[in-house]
């Protein structure tokens, strides 16, 4: 029901009704504060940017935004997990600028190896690796931020990238392989 229902309002949003917005929060918000725990998860009190502090920047950015095309409840959070990446990452730029690149700002994700903790990833050097992987296939750093950063089902991700379930659990498994051996390969060299 509540996938539906954000749905509705989302294509209220769409259509230039304004208040749409505060039906929608509730709806959106525990989903959003989970999304925003995973890119916290590990981190404990090294980073001062919170996770309800980042919600609520990525939903008045988001909702907000003229021209918004959300197509549904699924696409709406992997816009919303794009935002997020891209706040903490300017965040991480800017602190570690003012330290004069000291310091690794690290934030625990879901695990790439299906190990059962995750393990600490730099920020950065996740940004920047999936800065990478869209030039070489956009598509295939889509398929990240959908599943790794979003936390999309493979169900949700097949229709939000149009394809079939089995071809995203394919490029999956590449894909994460992939990542996995950049981000070692950004942390130990």
């Amino acid at each position: 029901m509540a996938d539906s229902e954000a749905t509705q309002i989302l294509q209220q949003l769409r259509e230039g009704d304004d208040s749409a917005a505060d039906r929608l929060l509730p709806l959106v918000y525990d989903d959003l504060r989970a999304l925003a725990h995973k890119y916290f998860r590990g981190d404990g009190a090294r980073h001062t940017l919170q996770p309800t502090a980042l919600v609520h920047e990525v939903f008045v950015r988001l909702v907000h935004q003229p021209g918004s095309a959300w197509q549904d409840r699924a696409h709406f959070f992997a816009v919303c997990a794009r935002a997020m990446r891209a706040i903490l990452t300017d965040y991480a730029r800017r602190k570690r600028a003012a330290k004069r690149g000291g310091g690794w700002n690290r934030v625990a994700v879901e695990p790439l190896a299906g190990a059962n903790q995750p393990d600490p990833i730099d920020a950065l050097a996740l940004s920047d690796a999936l800065e990478e992987l869209a030039t070489l296939n956009e598509h295939h750093a889509q398929l990240v931020e959908l599943r790794f950063l979003a936390g999309l089902t493979t169900a949700e991700i097949a229709d939000v990238l149009q394809c079939s379930e089995s071809s995203v659990e394919r490029q999956w498994r590449a894909v994460r392989a992939w990542l996995s051996r950049r981000l070692q390969t950004a942390e130990h060299g």
